[in-house]
């Protein structure tokens, strides 16, 4: 036997001499479980809804005829905005009609006089319509805090779609909007000293488009 086992080291040994190769030894490792992959999702922010602070926003309104002009202000009754992921998603605000005061003119009889005929039935109506609405269709983010917006909005009872840039910007727990809204008054049947519907108005004409200043404040809610 001990003849054999000293062949066998002596074989194993010319052979290795031979050939280069090293018979592998024997491995004493574990073979460890692969390792398992956890995948983690991105987490988007819950919709957060801002309501309108009505002390502390502000519409602003200017129209203009062939001899001049008028400004004046109105408030807003109402309103809230929908932002998630810090951009805008929905929104809407109530304008009281009822509340419409003339800047410009400052004699108390005349700014008396304007001011009851606008929430007349010649122009707002205000008795029978003493809300004016505002719904966001859809906001597109044009660059930073600028948004392209479509909505619609109603007055005396009339909805028509407007569009226009707005900055919507959020810090903290306050959102802040900025607007210019050109309005076409016609399209709400305010069609007093229109020169579209009315002949020979000369200087008296009413011009059909008039802006509203929009800066509203809204508190997360």
């Amino acid at each position: 036997m001990k003849l054999t086992l000293g062949l066998s080291v002596i074989t194993l040994a010319s052979i290795t001499a031979f050939t280069g190769i090293v018979p592998p030894a024997k491995s004493n490792k574990i073979k460890s479980a692969p390792a398992k992959i956890v995948t983690v999702s991105n987490k988007f922010a819950k919709p957060v809804v801002f309501k309108v602070d009505n002390k502390t926003s502000k519409l602003t309104w200017l129209a203009k005829k062939a001899t001049g002009e008028h400004s004046g202000t109105v408030e807003v009754s109402d309103g809230s905005f929908t932002v998630e992921g810090n951009t805008l998603k929905a929104g809407s605000f109530d304008i009281d009609t009822r509340s419409i005061t003339d800047t410009d003119i400052a004699d108390e009889g005349a700014n008396g006089k304007l001011v009851t005929h606008l929430k007349s039935p010649d122009f707002f109506s205000v008795e029978k319509h003493p809300k004016a609405n505002f719904v966001l269709t859809s906001a597109t983010k044009a660059a930073g805090s600028t948004y392209n917006v479509k909505g619609n909005l109603t007055i005396k009872g009339i909805t028509n779609e407007v569009s226009f840039p707005a900055t919507v910007a959020v810090s903290g727990k306050k959102l802040t909007a900025n607007a210019k809204i050109t309005i076409d008054r016609t399209k709400y049947d305010i069609k007093f000293r229109s020169k579209n519907f009315f002949e020979n108005l000369g200087d008296k004409v009413i011009y059909d488009d008039f802006d509203i200043d929009v800066a509203l404040v809204a508190n997360a809610q």
